[in-house]
């Protein structure tokens, strides 16, 4: 079989992950279709390769040629990890039952089960599917009921199920509660209680998934809800452990992500992973790992958005949705939106087939989804964009007809204002508390609200000097006594304790020529897109994104944002708040394409222009719509 190393290292490099680099260095052939993490020597390696090496050595992640604990795809000849791989685990307290534990709903679980393929017209008994986080059994009684089915229909024994189901879970009261509802289900079949109760132990143990599901053997299906446990909800000691064995879990990520990687490694050949789990993982900057893995080892095959359907037992804010990975080629993808009206269908119906056979037009409805397939779907670490499913073709379209807004060819630059450390020192609306050439006029998130900017009257303090250098304060005495009144404030910050020599700095350097300059206002979070132009009058405050260029009309250029399909990048990538506010950050800003400025027709920058200075939402999303040349797309928008 052909090395690998080149292909990985390609796709892994272009993302600069120094430790993915690493690892795709390890990915060596052994024997033909046996792939596992070959460990090079240091030697082979850049200095700064070594030192990340020498780190995970101490941190005794230990791989030999043997040892495939990182299969995030490499066929592995269906060989148990190797007993030699060493984890120095702490002790691990068990998560309180209430913390992270939210039931789903039955016509939930059947939607899984049924779009997974674990269906009792199946021969189920010869699968082996695992449930890696049982509670009190909301997805194990469903499954254990269509195993009894399928045994019926196939003609097979109970006793060939034993091997059929693992449901793990952490907490032994809960598993318990599991075991009893198990024995119940098969006492109610007819099974005699000794046997039942054999049996159900057989398949329910007490365990944590993400440390013992390394040596469980492979899966045809891993599916359930994973908790929803923040990594700073965790007993001390355990979220490194599970970093140390699941690459994927970075940044401030939530346990979920540990539960996808772990489960898709489970997976053999054409199995399925089907979990309903918060989607945040998808556009958040903590699942960048993930979704590099899943898009470059595995198929989505479903994505059902479920903030707003009646999910779970409970009302809870968990942004759900339901997903299906499968370990396979990528093909179509299923998108689908839940909304409040969603519910299982009528006995005689099958809600997966029937949102099957909406997405290829076979039907023309069902109440409460909204269905579309995809016939590519997303790759590298990027996020995944959340929208309505039938805006995924207006977004793939213009994605791939037009460049980012953010482009060297127009001069136009996204950025961020300035963060100080202490806006109670550093941000004031006294105009006589030091120098006057220290003060900058500073536009705040409020002073957008119009349209144009209306001052404040609020000031920087200005600690810079042209050049990016910190200003002597021995040449500003009245900011020189401001600073030193402030000292003991400004030296709490970690840019003081870091830069000593300069202490009374802001965060961030003030660029003065930003402050002349014509340039578009978005304030961090709000429900629609609010493009506000300055005219060379203010500096942005740090709760301000701005937008300069130097070719594109601003007002032209803020009306083709204020419209419907501008902020259907914003709304597609962006991580929403609760109540649906956006957040209008750099990297969200930067995803919106744009047409060229200099092919735009003048009747049509005419339009936007207007649409802009009258705060015309209507009037700039049908300009726009134009401008992008989707009039066929047009009932997409609804203003």
């Amino acid at each position: 079989m052909a090395d690998l190393r080149p292909i990985v290292s390609v796709a892994i490099v272009q993302q600069g992950d120094v430790f993915s680099h690493i690892a795709s260095h390890w990915y060596t052939p052994v024997v033909p279709s046996n792939h596992a993490f070959l460990l090079t020597s240091c030697e082979r390696l850049n200095p700064m390769y070594r030192r990340q090496l020498r780190v995970m050595r101490q941190e005794s992640f230990e791989m030999t040629a043997k040892q495939a604990q990182l299969d995030l795809g490499i066929d592995t000849g269906g060989e148990t990890p190797s007993s030699e791989v060493r984890v120095d685990l702490p002790s691990l307290t068990v998560i309180s039952e209430p913390k992270g534990v939210v039931y789903t709903k039955s016509w939930v679980v059947d939607l899984i089960l049924d779009l997974a393929g674990y269906r009792a017209s199946e021969d189920l008994a010869a699968l082996y599917a695992v449930e890696p986080s049982a509670g009190d059994g909301a997805f194990l009684i469903p499954m254990i009921r269509r195993l009894l089915d399928s045994v019926e229909k196939h003609g097979k024994t109970l006793d060939e199920t034993r091997s059929s189901l693992h449901a793990y879970e952490l907490n032994q009261e809960s598993a318990a509660r599991a075991i009893n509802l198990a024995v119940t289900e098969l006492v109610s079949r007819g099974v005699d209680a000794k046997t039942a109760k054999k049996i159900a132990r057989g398949w329910v143990t007490v365990g944590d998934y993400l440390l013992e599901s390394r040596t469980d053997r492979k899966a045809d299906l891993v599916v359930g809800n994973p908790p929803y446990i923040r990594y700073d909800d965790l007993p001390e000691g355990a979220f490194d452990t599970y970093r140390r064995i699941y690459p994927t879990m970075v940044g401030r990520c939530d346990i979920y992500v540990g539960f996808i990687e772990a489960g898709v490694r489970q997976l053999v050949e054409g199995g399925a992973l089907a979990f309903i789990c918060a989607d945040r993982w998808m556009r958040a900057a903590y699942g960048a790992e993930l979704r590099r893995a899943l898009s470059l080892l595995f198929s989505m095959e479903v994505v059902i958005e479920m903030h707003d359907a009646p999910a779970f037992e409970n009302n809870v804010s968990a942004y759900p949705a339901v997903i299906v990975i499968r370990r396979a080629t990528q093909g179509t993808v299923l998108v689908a939106s839940a909304n409040a009206q969603a519910e299982p269908l009528p006995a005689s119906d099958n809600l997966a087939d029937s949102l099957v056979a909406l997405a290829h037009g076979r039907i023309d409805q069902v109440s409460g989804f909204t269905v579309t397939s995809v016939t590519k779907w997303f790759t590298g670490t990027g996020p995944w964009p959340s929208v309505e499913p039938n805006q995924l073709e207006v977004l793939r379209r213009l994605e791939e007809k037009f460049a980012p807004i953010e482009d060297a060819m127009t001069g136009t630059k996204v950025g961020i204002g300035v963060a100080t450390g202490n806006d109670s020192v550093y941000v004031t609306t006294d105009a006589d508390i030091v120098e006057s050439d220290r003060l900058l006029p500073l536009a705040m998130a409020a002073d957008t609200k119009t349209g144009t900017v209306v001052w404040s009257g609020h000031y920087l303090i200005d600690p810079w000097q042209r050049g990016a250098r910190h200003v002597d304060l021995a040449s500003y005495p009245r900011l020189g006594a401001y600073f030193q009144e402030h000292r003991d404030e400004l030296l709490q910050r970690n840019i003081a304790k870091r830069s000593k020599d300069d202490w009374y700095r802001t965060i961030d350097r003030v660029n003065h020529e930003l402050t002349k300059r014509d340039k578009l206002y978005f304030p961090d979070m709000k429900l629609v897109s609010n493009p506000t132009l300055d005219r060379g009058q203010t500096y942005p405050h740090h709760n301000l994104y701005f937008l300069v260029s130097d070719v594109w009309d601003l007002e032209v250029l803020g009306g083709l944002l204020l419209s419907k399909v501008a902020q259907l990048f914003i709304e597609a990538y962006c991580v929403k708040m609760r109540g649906g506010t956006l957040r209008f950050q750099a990297q969200y800003l930067r995803r919106i394409r744009v047409p060229d400025p200099t092919l735009m027709s003048e009747d049509i920058a005419a339009e936007l222009r207007e649409s802009f200075r009258n705060r015309d939402v209507v009037k700039a999303t049908n300009a726009a719509i134009e401008a992008y040349g989707i009039q066929d797309l047009a009932g997409t928008f609804s203003c």
